[in-house]
């Protein structure tokens, strides 16, 4: 997602952002091809035969790539060169087979919410891994004694356990949001040029039911312009990088040297200050937090679409939901390191 390598090696996660690779979404939209013919050639709306040849295609069909971008920068959606090319390569007379009632919109989204299914999984997984963290940090340093500070003042003294379940407790309702939203997000999209099922002669709920257990998706209505699946995840995503954002932030701050209630096995370094141990996992946490914030607000205007479809909007939530999730992904892995590096020290704040 960035395209600076130097830069990636700060915020990147190549993990998550491989899933948004053009190489991923392409393996997705055959998979999305392939499941539609198959449920097709179940419903009677294409021969069996067809529907066998364009699944074997679908398999092992390696794209001209170069036509794909001209495609995409003609039609603004790459769905219609690339079923050019699979009818080619399918050949007569199975060829108008390919793609048979549905239209681009039902191939880029269900790939995308494939590449979601696999994206929710690593972020459940990561928000699993650094609340048993925090836990472990809680058990061994909950007893130490720290200052509370309001209003950037000290306060009353508390413990670390106390500090830790301001970190903890929304963590938690984070990861019950996003198991209760899986369901809502991770459904397919087929709806036909229009969004009605029109051209699939009648069949078009039963060829979706077909479609999404081949895929491992929830069957929905067709939701093309109805994005709040997609402005929700992201919510929760900036949510999540907040909740990130606010440990990085108490981290650094209990780390200065005048305050010292937070050791840090490892720091950055200066170029001009040798003595220096800058608590740079803990400030990206609070840039990412606030790059999601910023986007957040972008990728809610792509809720906005025109009538049955929107480009404009639709080209800006591509634009911009990978660099969230790309983002939110880089922020559990460096809270996670920045836990693992942390302890916690006694306050030498005098006690109220």
């Amino acid at each position: 997602m960035h395209p600076h390598p130097l830069l990636h090696a700060l915020v990147g996660d190549a993990e998550v952002e491989a899933l948004f690779s053009d190489e991923a979404e392409f393996v997705a939209m055959l998979r999305a091809e392939a499941a539609l013919a198959e449920a097709e050639g179940e419903a009677g709306l294409i021969d069996k035969e067809a529907a066998t040849r364009i699944m074997d295609v679908c398999r092992s069909f390696t794209p001209d790539w170069p036509k794909l971008a001209e495609g995409l920068a003609q039609d603004g959606v790459v769905v219609p060169q690339l079923v050019k090319q699979l009818r080619a390569a399918v050949g007569e007379p199975h060829a108008k087979a390919i793609h048979y009632g549905a239209t681009s919109q039902d191939i880029i989204d269900t790939a995308l919410i494939l590449r979601l299914k696999s994206v929710v999984d690593i972020i459940a997984q990561r928000i699993a891994r650094l609340s048993e963290a925090l836990h472990a940090l809680k058990e061994r340093d909950g007893s130490v004694r720290l200052m509370a500070h309001t209003r950037m003042q000290q306060a009353l003294p508390f413990t670390a356990a106390d500090k830790v379940d301001t970190w903890l407790h929304p963590l938690e309702r984070h990861k019950e949001a996003l198991r209760s939203l899986a369901p809502r997000l991770l459904v397919l999209q087929l709806g036909g040029p229009i969004g009605t099922r029109g051209e699939l002669e009648g069949r078009g709920d039963a060829v979706a039911d077909v479609m999404a257990k081949r895929l491992g998706l929830g069957s929905a209505p067709s939701w093309h312009s109805q994005r709040d699946r997609i402005g929700e995840f992201a919510a929760l995503l900036s949510l999540l990088s907040g909740t990130l954002g606010k440990i990085g932030q108490d981290v650094a701050l209990m780390a200065q040297n005048e305050v010292a209630e937070v050791r840090l096995a490892s720091g950055g370094g200066s170029s001009a200050m040798p003595h220096k141990s800058n608590p740079v996992q803990a400030e990206l946490l609070v840039t990412l937090a606030r790059f999601n914030a910023g986007l957040l607000g972008t990728l809610h205007q792509a809720l906005v679409h025109e009538n049955e479809r929107s480009g404009a909007a639709w080209t800006l939530e591509w634009m911009v939901l990978p660099q969230m999730v790309g983002a939110t992904a880089a922020g559990l892995n460096k809270a996670q390191a920045l836990i693992g590096s942390m302890s916690f020290v006694a306050s030498q704040a005098p006690k109220h």
